[in-house]
């Protein structure tokens, strides 16, 4: 198994209103969703996965994490500013062609010059060849390229993103990519906002379990993973650095901390979305775990503070249910309630992670996988084409595990209900003890010998 790594971050950065959205939405076009039918998967997402030829890489729109404190707006500019350069790889600066420069543009500018990231610097809503001239006034600021284009109708993106794209590494075969000792580690990322205890979980975790090893920098700057040993199991916990070590810039600005988020899901086995009990579930919460979750990765949600939290006898069942409503695509992922400072019940931790992990590389055999599927559609058949013709599935294989996906081949897949799928999907898990493992089921047209398609 070669080892995961993370994708490059590309951040859109610059004041409010410059079209930062508008661009967004184009890249994202390029987008292939796994899931956008998913019910509860937060639909107001502010990054996409982009796929440019054998390229791939994440952008993240700052606009949806601009603070919304009574701090003056130059001075959210610049912890925005900061922390994109902290987190991303790549960073586009847009400034708006028909407004010209403003204060915070200057500010955002002065502190991307100092910084050794690949920087873009555009000029929006530029819609034509005549309208340049608006551009050239952010030469000024000693910007040595501007592309001058309109997001909204796509003027002048075209050498922008061959230029972004150029900054992209390809994605290397499996076969190809590089194996290390930490692979036989399950990999597992501790991700949720700044100050629901991450750092006091880690530090808990690594102290009681004992620090094995500190392996060489993963793939982002300055970060860390760190082998955990349990019960003479290793398990590798992902960029502990940016977790045991608090940083500055998060502290000023503890929405923008997501794009950590996305960087560990990306790397990691076992996602845990580590949550404040005492605090409702919020926007920033489900981006995390829609994240995670479109990328396939097991997740166990986790409620800190537990000892904070006034109890009755329904306390529990009412959190879980509020967590449960908030993440509806997540109705089987695992949840621990904890104190990550006093230590109560964090030990379960790793007998959780043992048990997704165990269910996440589980593989069915495929006589196996039939008979069940030909009990469940003589139980409930999957319905008719254009109210004529019978769907049918003919076949059910399992292509992979981490997670566990298989195909459906029948004859009309784009006919059948996604309250179907849900009830394959409910039947897989129920017969085969996939647990909070996330299930992917793909159905694909297999036409059945003397079949047509006349209807």
């Amino acid at each position: 198994m070669g080892r995961r790594t993370s994708k490059k971050v590309v951040a859109l950065v610059g004041r409010p209103n410059v079209g930062k959205s508008t661009m967004f939405n184009m890249l994202a076009r390029s987008r292939k969703a796994l899931v956008d039918d998913t019910p509860g998967l937060t639909r107001d997402r502010n990054y996409a996965e982009v796929v440019i030829d054998d390229k791939s890489f994440v952008v993240v729109d700052t606009g949806g994490f601009e603070p919304t404190t009574d701090d003056v707006l130059l001075s959210q500019m610049r912890g925005q500013t900061m922390i994109a350069i902290e987190e991303a790889d790549l960073v586009v600066f847009l400034g708006d062609g028909k407004a010209g420069i403003t204060a915070s543009d200057e500010e955002i500018v002065r502190t991307l010059q100092r910084t050794e990231k690949k920087i873009f610097y555009v000029v929006n809503k530029i819609d034509s060849e005549k309208q340049e001239n608006l551009a050239y006034e952010f030469y000024r600021l000693g910007i040595e390229k501007l592309y001058p284009v309109s997001a909204m109708t796509g003027y002048g993106m075209g050498e922008l993103v061959d230029d972004l794209v150029a900054e992209i590494p390809s994605a290397p075969p499996p076969s190809e990519e590089a194996e290390s000792p930490s692979d036989l580690a399950v990999r597992v990322a501790v991700v949720g906002r700044p100050n629901v205890g991450k750092s006091t979980l880690i530090n808990l975790l690594l102290g009681e379990e004992r620090l094995v090893a500190n392996p060489e920098p993963g793939t982002t700057r300055d970060s860390i993973d760190t082998i955990v040993r349990s019960h003479g199991k290793e398990y590798l916990f992902i960029d502990t650095a940016g977790i045991r070590r608090r940083s500055r810039v998060v502290d000023r600005v503890e929405k923008y901390s997501v794009i950590k988020a996305f960087r560990s899901a990306d790397r990691a086995d076992i996602v845990i979305l580590m949550m404040d009990a005492t605090e409702p579930l919020t926007e920033q919460d489900a981006r995390i775990a829609g994240y995670a979750y479109e990328k396939g990765r097991a997740i166990m949600l986790l409620l800190n503070k537990w000892d904070l939290v006034r109890k009755d006898t329904n306390t529990h069942l009412a959190y879980l249910e509020a967590a449960r409503n908030t993440l509806k695509f997540l109705d089987h992922a695992p949840v621990l309630t904890v104190s990550a400072l006093k230590g109560t019940r964090a030990a379960k931790i790793f007998g959780i992670i043992d048990d997704l992990i165990a269910r996440y590389r589980k593989r069915v055999p495929t006589a196996d996988l039939n008979k069940l599927l030909e009990q469940a559609t003589a139980l409930q058949p999957p319905g008719v084409h254009r109210k004529k013709r019978p769907i049918r599935i003919y076949y059910l294989t399992q292509v992979k595990t981490a997670p566990p996906t298989f195909i459906f081949f029948c004859n009309y897949p784009e006919s059948i209900h996604f309250s179907y799928k849900r009830f394959l999907e409910n039947r897989l898990r129920e017969a085969f003890d996939f647990g909070g493992a996330p299930l992917r089921l793909f159905f694909k047209k297999r036409e059945k010998r003397g079949e047509t398609d006349r209807v």
